[in-house]
């Protein structure tokens, strides 16, 4: 199969042939039809991550079952699927407990092992990672789905329990920024975006934002947003991941509000200072979230089928694998606006 490979970190990836994944006992694999290019694998490239090469990236995926083990009931060939980027084991203390997205055992494509940028990816475990695509949701749309759209979807909805008429900050619009936007809106919260790009926040207005920020002029975006909520936001969440964002979102709070770290804090921004006084005073909830089980999914899926829910307003360009190779190291320069998706298999007839 053909699949881009990066022999080193921060070496420019080369599509080639390489073998085609076996299937794991337990497992599964799935034909790619549309992978989505994210930050994520970036971070991945310049070896922030804990990844042995040479190493194919992707980790958003949908495609079509291609082989599934004997001993993994109720699936077959030929359907429909995505997974979650954690896969869990299923059978640790925090999978019994329905936390699979934390699973101590988790694999995640692209990152564990070979992942999605190839016409073929292996998937363990696929009994409890294997998700069901509704008609209504095409592979372009939910091979966005499973890093930035169901992280936002747990970020805003289950982990930062928005309700609506609360005020929902979102610091940072790339793909997972406008998820948040969007889905914070569409459950009825006014939506403050922040992001220092023009055309994100453009997008971040169609995502259903009620007040925009422009962060790039200098700004006191905790300022800002305290004066547009009349004291600070009910729920803030940094999807980004800088220390910038990260402070604004703290200190941008209102009294008992909920910041949610969604964005991934790497390399100089890991560490972060806060001011335990005002927490303690204030009764602030600092919350991590990492992405979201499969057995979530029905629900975030039952929205995007009804139209409460629009990533397919989140896609941006379409590449094949070859001209990923140049969108993934452009990505030295910041974020895409929209989310680009890969073929590589090809456009889907019909689709």
């Amino acid at each position: 199969m053909r699949a881009m490979v990066y022999q080193r970190f921060q070496e420019r990836p080369v599509v080639r042939d390489v073998p085609t994944p076996a299937c794991p006992p337990g497992g599964a694999v799935i034909r790619v039809e549309a992978t989505g290019l994210c930050r994520s694998d970036w971070h991945g490239w310049m070896g922030h991550d804990d990844i042995e090469v040479p190493h194919v990236p992707g980790h958003e995926l949908a495609g079509v079952l291609e082989e599934v083990a004997p001993d993994v009931t109720g699936w077959r060939p030929g359907e429909r699927v995505t997974v979650p980027f954690v896969c869990a084991c299923g059978a640790c203390e925090y999978c019994r407990a329905g936390d699979h997205q934390v699973c101590e055992h988790q694999t995640q494509p692209g990152f564990t092992h070979w992942g999605s940028f190839a016409e073929y990816v292996a998937i363990e475990h696929a009994a409890v990672n294997l998700v069901r695509l509704p008609d209504e949701v095409d592979a372009a749309t939910a091979a966005g789905l499973g890093c930035r759209f169901a992280t936002a979807y747990r970020a805003v909805v289950q982990q930062g329990r928005v309700a609506a008429g609360e005020w929902v900050t979102v610091h940072g619009c790339g793909g997972l920024g406008l998820s948040a936007v969007m889905i914070a809106a569409a459950h009825g919260a006014r939506v403050i975006a922040v992001d220092v790009a023009a055309p994100a926040l453009e997008l971040a207005r169609v995502a259903g934002a009620s007040v925009t920020v422009d962060a790039s002029d200098g700004t006191d975006v905790v300022a800002a947003v305290r004066d547009a909520t009349g004291g600070g936001a009910h729920l803030s969440l940094d999807t980004l991941g800088s220390t910038t964002t990260f402070q604004n979102s703290v200190r941008g709070l209102r009294r008992r509000g909920r910041h949610v770290q969604a964005g991934l804090l790497v390399a100089e921004h890991a560490t972060q200072a806060v001011a335990m006084g005002p927490l303690v005073g204030t009764e602030l909830e600092l919350l991590g979230s990492h992405g979201m089980a499969a057995h979530h999914y029905p629900a975030m899926l039952a929205e995007i089928a009804t139209g409460m829910l629009r990533p397919d307003l989140l896609l941006g360009r379409e590449l094949t694998l070859d001209e990923g190779v140049d969108a993934l190291l452009a990505m030295s320069g910041g974020s895409p606006t929209g989310v680009t998706i890969l073929r590589p298999n090809g456009p889907v007839a019909g689709r």
